[in-house]
């Protein structure tokens, strides 16, 4: 299956809320979704609580079914307090590369 849709999202978490958003983040329901190929949490060196995600889906058609999902829209009312402000997205596809995360 390749990666027909991705984007990549910037999030500032509220002040000392950036150790429980990636823990949220890392506990995504898509995760587990067949059609959610690519879905990595990073965060700033400089700054703990600047995090980004990075996602690769087989389709936009199926990013959209999965987004309007009931999984999807309780997960992002459970982010949504940790979140300080709008994020930022820029449309990217994953096209390849290494990840060797402990």
């Amino acid at each position: 299956m390749s990666i027909q849709h991705g984007f990549h999202a910037t999030i500032s978490a509220r002040a000392g809320q950036g150790d429980a958003l990636v823990a949220l983040l890392l506990a995504a329901p898509s995760l587990g979704n067949e059609d959610c190929l690519v879905f990595l949490v990073s965060r700033s060196a400089s700054n703990p609580d600047l995090v980004s995600v990075a996602e690769g889906w087989s389709s936009q058609e199926a990013h959209g079914k999965f987004f309007a999902s009931n999984a999807a829209q309780t997960f992002v009312a459970q982010l949504a307090p940790l979140i300080a402000g709008e994020s930022i997205y820029s449309d990217a596809i994953p096209v390849g590369g290494k990840a060797i995360l402990a």
